[in-house]
């Protein structure tokens, strides 16, 4: 067995690591073609990353899994430390980028629509719920109606890492779940037609479409659009970056904070308020 299937296992049995953990780990690894690799060997990771076309998030993503095993090859105990001697991949810069998001009103839009079908009220409900929970869009397809508690208001998702969290929703996501759980007859609270689990491809198929029939703009990355419009629309409106870091499941406060970059006309905004030549 070799060191990086050793390490996948250890992460696998002792750590309970999701599929999709393993499978990242694997991607990961394909560009690392030594089990011991130097400063130098790394470097050249980088570059091949690069050369191969992967932006600086997708090499910042693998440069995780690939420290992560280099700290366990070390055998250093303890979480991996700016003071660790074991070579390690530096983060890469990455260009900050406006976050895609849907408008207030288009988000309006999607509350007026009147589905008449059981298909088109499960889609409507579904973006309703990414953009009054921030949910990630596999966590609400994984969603039972066993999780959802009408009473206070929570739900019950699985995250990233098998890491369960509990999420409040509004009153008005409430009256749609119900609405859709009086005409639904599975566990899945957004199940295919065969009770089954519905394809992330089917839904971003749909939504795109929902959104052309509304005329409703589709942002870049549409289905993760929710969760970067709720978490906006959280902090412009008073909410605690801490309080938003529980809500989408980050383990780090740092990815939150990208959030508290409001858009530039937040800002635009601001400064007339504050300016002293107003």
């Amino acid at each position: 067995m070799t060191r990086f299937e050793q390490f996948i296992k250890e992460r696998q049995y002792l750590t309970n690591v999701s599929p999709n953990s393993i499978t990242w780990y694997r991607q990961a690894f394909r560009w690392l073609r030594s089990e011991d690799p130097t400063d130098q060997d790394l470097k050249q990771v980088v570059v091949k990353m690069r050369d191969g076309g992967l932006k600086a998030r997708s090499v910042n993503s693998y440069r995780t899994a690939i420290n992560a095993y280099l700290h366990w090859n070390s055998n250093a105990e303890g979480a991996c430390s700016p003071s660790c001697r074991h070579p390690k991949i530096s983060r890469l810069k990455e260009p900050s980028a406006v976050l895609p998001t849907f408008v207030p009103s288009d988000i309006k839009k999607f509350v007026s629509y009147k589905p008449k079908r059981y298909s088109q009220r499960r889609l409507q409900v579904l973006i309703l719920a990414l953009a009054d929970t921030g949910c990630r869009i596999s966590e609400l397809l994984e969603l039972h109606w066993s999780e959802v508690n009408f009473d206070d208001l929570l739900l019950t998702v699985n995250g990233k890492g098998d890491k369960q969290r509990i999420i409040p929703f509004s009153l008005e996501l409430r009256k749609h779940l119900y609405r859709l759980q009086q005409s639904s007859k599975f566990q899945l609270v957004f199940p295919a037609r065969s009770g089954t689990h519905l394809g992330r491809r089917n839904v971003l198929r749909d939504v795109k479409a929902l959104c052309s029939k509304l005329g409703v703009k589709v942002p870049a990355r549409a289905l993760h659009a929710f969760r970067h419009s709720f978490s906006v629309n959280y902090l412009r409106r008073g909410g605690s970056v801490f309080h938003l870091q529980k809500c989408l499941g980050h383990t780090t406060l740092d990815m939150t904070r990208r959030y508290a970059n409001l858009m530039t006309e937040d800002l635009q905004k601001m400064h007339q308020q504050v300016s002293l030549l107003a």
